[in-house]
């Protein structure tokens, strides 16, 4: 297993990152930065360490269209590969691709020296960066750049000239199951549609319901506010048994370690029941998420 880059400081900084990457690829695009070089396409190696997997051959002829009409307007970043005179691709993969379907021989580049963490965390940032990316893909990118690197979402905001409440709420969508997941992926539920449905008892089978009707974000936000209004008594409660003396203690020891109001209902007779945790703040559930991501996977405390 590839070892993850340490989580470390802003370094250099996110926002002197930024200014490698950030871009404006439309027509219009005033002022390209200047590359240090025209290289040859065979001299560049594409980056190994590139989250994005996925080169659709539909859009890459679309950008090889447009760069034969007018070049390739943004230079990609690369960086010395050593012991060797080939240029690994930092950020700019795609442009690479569609350069060699548009036969270019050519193409601009501005060489950095950046290391293997900084590459990893250039080629999330540019990812971001990218107008086609689904709700669910931006707010992984985001998830990765908090996890890996240390940062927080005021700095994401600040350097990726985004609101925290973007980010914010982009981030809530990873607490949604994974079918719920894929329908936003697949352009099936819009981000507003998923947002929605974050604080639904059953959010994939109204998930299922909101597509299956075609419902609209607002009547999604209805029908998720109806259901989550209906009352939802345990079987303890419903049966009239009173809760025993350990596990009033547990919910007591919970809420303090949380500081937000946590309730157990365990059913009698079995040993299954419904743990709930109220937050009051996006940031009570973006921390819950954070303890819960961070909790070891084989039982171990």
């Amino acid at each position: 297993m590839d070892k993850a880059p340490d989580r470390r400081g802003l370094g250099r900084g996110l926002s002197a990152l930024m200014a490698d990457v950030k871009f404006d690829q439309s027509a219009g695009a005033a002022e390209p930065r200047r590359a240090d070089i025209l290289v040859p396409v065979e001299r560049l190696v594409p980056n190994p360490l590139q989250p994005r997997r996925d080169f659709p051959e539909a859009a890459l002829q679309d950008l090889a269209a447009s760069l034969r009409q007018k070049g390739i307007i943004q230079p990609l970043i690369v960086r010395p590969v050593p012991g060797s005179d080939r240029l690994e691709i930092v950020a700019g993969e795609r442009r690479w691709r569609a350069a060699q379907i548009a036969q270019l021989h050519e193409v601009p580049v501005i060489i950095r020296a950046f290391d293997d963490t900084e590459v990893l965390e250039v080629a999330i940032i540019e990812n971001i960066q990218r107008s086609d990316l689904n709700a669910m893909e931006e707010a992984l990118g985001f998830r990765q750049l908090m996890d890996r690197f240390g940062h927080t979402q005021e700095k994401l905001a600040e350097a990726l000239s985004k609101s925290r409440s973007h980010i914010a709420n982009l981030l809530r969508l990873l607490t949604l199951p994974d079918d719920v997941q894929a329908l936003v992926r697949e352009g099936k539920l819009s981000a507003g549609h998923a947002r929605a449905l974050i604080t639904s008892p059953d959010p994939s089978a109204l998930a299922r319901r909101v597509v299956a009707e075609g419902l609209s974000v607002r009547e999604t936000e209805r029908l998720a506010k109806s259901v989550s209004q209906k009352p939802m008594r345990p079987k303890s409660v419903q049966s009239g048994q009173q809760k025993d003396a350990d596990t009033r203690a547990l919910e007591a020891d919970l809420s303090a370690n949380l500081k937000m109001s946590v309730r157990i209902n365990h059913e009698p007779g079995g040993e299954t029941g419904l743990l709930t945790i109220r937050y009051n703040t996006l940031e009570d559930l973006d921390l819950l998420c954070r303890v819960l991501s961070d909790l070891p996977r084989d039982g171990s405390v």
